[in-house]
């Protein structure tokens, strides 16, 4: 009985077998229908070339000898307009030159009979689980440029469309708008996407998180103050209120502000002007308020510990950023988002067309599209990242998967060097970046310092450690000197 995985993989696959034996044919489509495929055959070239011209199939089993034509002619003029297909040659008179011929025409893999039925069967599983995610990337790269890509933010679930269609509605307006929503769910990307289809979107757009600044400054910070209007003000200083006029300012964190500035934050949207702090003549500004915050401030309000006058000047217009767990639909296009923007910044696994060419295994996107995301985009972006600087090979495996996913699974996550100890103060790309020279280096000296032997080691083309070494600024010549 074939397992569940490989069901899950053969479900409605299609092969096509071209030989022109009947027992073939008949064998090997008993035995992958047994496996959960579905099999069509031909007996020739001619009517193999027919079937192909009607249909799309996910693997064509092709023998390299065929009454009517060459196998290997069959395949280069299949190739002349389907690159994607897997095509997996069939001999019993296998040669090595036959085999790399038949590999340079654009043969995926390469059997001899008779065959091992759990090989066959096996690579088969692999050919087709490969071509399927390598169709969805595909896929999905194309629904990131026409479809599903806005101002960097990414969503094609019915949430996410709603929100896009929202900003839209809002943003030519001059409107204050509330961006509601959990930690990590992109508030600043929609207030940067308002602002950049508004009339201000040549204007600027000042941030300001709330949350970070002092309140004892706070007043200052948002409206500035002037020369001597306290201790240690040595000169006039523009706050962001004025900084933003004529453009938005982002108030992100808005439910900590404190009373005073509540205030004052009221009084300048009432009327759009303040004192900055020591002075005696008001500043009027044209300004557009954009808010967001991941507290409740309904029910701050009835705590009092937020006003009630101010909730309600600023939550004219609420746009509410769903958890991603609550749109896991989402997690593929932003997995591919991210992969194209680290492999960009770290010069690392690029197609030609500038493309990342990293993608998850079946298993690792399994777990990442199960996990529950607590700290919704913000730790999937991280999540990629990291697989981005750790990948040796373009499948990125479980291993590279970050801790609380596994343990999810109840996997142990991949051990750091024993002597590994972070810099105080280190983000987490810094710490990434710390084990992976870490890591190289240490494969460098088990190697002799042998830069082939320890891409051997860790798994990675020679031409991709080489790239790494680069931009770890490691030089391996000082390295060998000193032991």
């Amino acid at each position: 009985m074939p397992d569940t995985q490989s069901q899950t993989v053969a479900s409605k696959a299609l092969i096509l077998i071209i030989d022109d034996e009947e027992s073939i044919r008949d064998s090997l489509q008993v035995l992958l229908t047994m496996e959960g495929y579905r099999v069509e055959t031909a007996s020739d070239a001619a009517s193999g070339l027919d079937a192909l011209g009607r249909k799309t199939y996910d693997l064509i089993l092709l023998d390299l000898m065929l009454p009517d034509r060459s196998g290997l002619e069959v395949l280069e003029e299949v190739r002349q307009y389907d690159t994607a297909t897997p095509i997996v040659m069939l001999t019993a008179y296998g040669t090595v030159e036959s085999a790399v011929k038949a590999i340079q025409l654009g043969a995926d893999d390469f059997i001899t009979k008779p065959w091992n039925n759990d090989k066959l069967v096996l690579g088969i599983e692999q050919t087709v689980s490969r071509r399927r995610l390598e169709a969805e990337n595909r896929r999905l790269r194309s629904e990131l440029q026409d479809r599903y890509s806005f101002d960097n933010i990414v969503g094609k679930s019915d949430a996410m469309q709603a929100v896009f269609e929202l900003v839209e509605q809002v943003a030519p307006s001059r409107s204050t708008v509330l961006v509601t929503g959990e930690s990590g769910t992109g508030k600043e990307l929609i207030a940067k996407a308002i602002h950049a289809r508004s009339p201000r979107a040549n204007r600027p757009f000042i941030p300001v998180n709330s949350g970070s600044i002092p309140v004892d400054i706070m007043d200052s910070a948002l409206f500035g103050h002037v020369k001597g209007a306290f201790t240690g003000a040595a000169y006039n200083h523009k706050g962001f209120f004025e900084t933003a006029d004529h453009g938005t300012i982002f108030l992100d964190e808005i439910g900590t502000l404190g009373s005073e500035t509540q205030a004052k934050l009221l009084r300048v949207i009432q009327d759009p002007e303040f004192t900055p702090v020591g002075a005696s003549v008001p500043v009027r500004v044209d300004v557009r308020i954009v808010a967001a915050t991941n507290e409740n401030l309904s029910e701050m309000v009835a705590t009092g510990t937020f006003r009630e006058d101010l909730f309600y000047r600023l939550n004219v217009i609420e746009i509410e950023l769903p958890p991603l767990r609550e749109r896991n639909s989402d997690i593929p296009l932003l997995i591919h988002h991210f992969f194209d923007l680290f492999c960009r910044e770290n010069e690392c696994f690029l197609s030609v067309e500038g493309h990342s060419e990293l993608e998850f295994s079946p298993q690792a996107m399994s777990m990442l599209m199960d996990h529950s995301w607590p700290g919704n985009v913000r730790e999937l972006e991280n999540a990629v990242e990291r697989a981005v600087v750790l990948a040796k090979e373009p499948v990125v495996s479980v291993d590279m998967l970050p801790g609380a996913v596994l343990e999810r699974h109840g996997l142990s996550p991949r051990k750091l060097p024993v002597n590994f100890k972070p810099a105080a103060g280190a983000s987490l790309p810094e710490m990434i970046e710390d084990v992976e020279r870490r890591l190289i280096v240490e494969e460098l000296k088990n190697s002799n310092w042998n830069q082939t032997e320890a891409a051997k080691r860790l798994k990675v083309a020679l031409s991709t450690l080489n790239q790494k070494i680069q931009r770890l600024g490691l030089d391996v010549k000082v390295l060998k000197a000193a032991g």
